[in-house]
């Protein structure tokens, strides 16, 4: 007995990425996820948030991301103060860059929840979270420091959208997107740099 309650009080295990230790596996929906991978979000030479994707099973493509059922969490830790309003602008932009108009139109309404949630907050500190949940049979459920906000978005699309942010054409950060993927990520450079 002694030894099943220092197992069960044992810290989960943890990945260090931008400083943030993030877990190994999540509960979601009833099931657990495990960390498919994680990185930072550069924004020129700022480090501006930690991200991970848990998924029930690994994948290494985007399409293998998409095409797995079940549930799946992307968990993001700012590293530095954030005005939500223009973090919540920069994932619109973001989901309108990487959707056809057609996809799109069809996540509009989880869109505006989604500034709704953003306007709310106002500005997220350094250690602050937000997730975002993919609950089979009921839709994307944002969450702000690990509590739900508002219901749950019930478009499938939406949920899409907002995977396409890392896991699209045109992601936010391609050294993010591998890393995501569980992928070392490639040196990026621009010309004339080394």
């Amino acid at each position: 007995p002694a030894l099943l309650a220092a197992a069960a009080a044992a810290p989960a295990q943890t990945l260090e990425v931008g400083g943030v230790r993030l877990p190994t596996s999540a509960q979601v929906a009833g099931a657990e996820l495990a960390l498919n991978g994680a990185g930072v979000r550069y924004r020129f030479v700022l480090r501006i948030y930690a991200a991970g994707l848990y998924l029930p099973q690994k994948a290494a493509t985007p399409e293998q991301v998409f095409a797995l059922a079940g549930p799946k969490r992307v968990h993001i830790v700012a590293l530095r103060e954030l005005d939500a309003e223009d973090f919540g602008r920069l994932f619109t932009r973001a989901m309108q860059d990487n959707a056809s108009r057609e996809d799109f139109s069809k996540s509009i309404n989880g869109t505006l929840k989604m500034g709704e949630a953003f306007a709310a907050k106002k500005k997220l500190v350094a250690g602050e979270s937000i997730g975002v949940d993919w609950l089979p049979g009921q839709g994307t459920q944002i969450m702000i420091n690990g509590r739900p906000w508002g219901e749950p978005i019930r478009e499938p699309e939406f949920y899409l959208s907002m995977l396409r942010i890392w896991l699209g054409k045109k992601p936010v950060d391609e050294a993010l997107k591998e890393a995501l993927l569980g992928r070392a990520p490639r040196p990026v450079t621009s010309p004339g740099q080394p």
